[in-house]
């Protein structure tokens, strides 16, 4: 009979994916592997496979967990634009305080390993295309609302939050001066197409020159 396992699947998997997010994959060993979650060789292959494999895992809880951090922030209760306003300058601060600037795990794998590992381009494309969904759907939301123009293309803005997001990141990866990204955010956020901005200007800015008059 096989012995039951005496140890904690998930935490196995955070730990690995704490040492890949940092090292990246060809940094990383199985004894490096063996040393952060406490297993031997003989283990990590008996329970994962092998070094791909268990990255594998890792990449996908690191996706899961940033889509489901997306969710929450962009499906919030109230008004949608303020609260899509708060996460993009919630993450640009998030970035200007990465002192370790290991970024996004998702972007740095895609960078290393894409090219050359189908699975993980795959795996990168579909997270993309779901923060996209989220964004999308938040903007469709405040034209519902009113305070975004209805003759806005949300998918077009989408796209142009989600490009600005991932070079914010690449931004603080070289070490861009907080002030640099975070200000790039805010200046983003003022070329949106608003009809209103008495609720959804970010603190302290000034109100874009783009805005518009409400629609009769």
């Amino acid at each position: 009979m096989a012995r039951p396992r005496q140890f904690d699947n998930e935490e196995v998997v955070r730990a690995a994916r704490d040492q890949f997010w940092s090292h990246g994959y060809d940094r990383t060993s199985i004894d490096d592997l063996s040393a952060v979650t406490g297993l031997g060789r003989g283990s990590l292959y008996g329970a994962f496979g092998d070094k791909h494999a268990l990255f594998l895992q890792a990449l996908d809880s690191y996706n899961a967990d940033a889509i489901g951090a997306w969710r929450s922030a962009l499906r919030g209760p109230g008004p949608a634009l303020p609260q899509l306003e708060r996460f993009v300058c919630d993450i640009s601060e998030a970035i200007s305080r990465d002192v370790e600037r290991r970024g996004c795990m998702m972007a740095r794998s895609a960078t290393e390993l894409a090219a050359v590992d189908k699975t993980v381009a795959e795996r990168t494309a579909a997270t993309v295309r779901g923060m996209h969904s989220e964004l999308s759907d938040c903007l469709a939301r405040a034209q519902e609302e009113g305070s975004l123009d209805a003759e806005a293309n949300t998918d077009g803005l989408a796209s142009l939050l989600l490009a600005v997001l991932r070079g914010l990141e690449a931004l603080g990866r070289a070490g861009a001066a907080a002030e640099v990204v975070i200000g790039a955010a805010k200046q983003t956020l003022a070329l949106l197409p608003r009809v209103s901005t008495n609720e959804s200007a970010p603190a302290g800015e000034p109100v874009s020159a783009v805005t518009r008059s409400p629609r009769p």
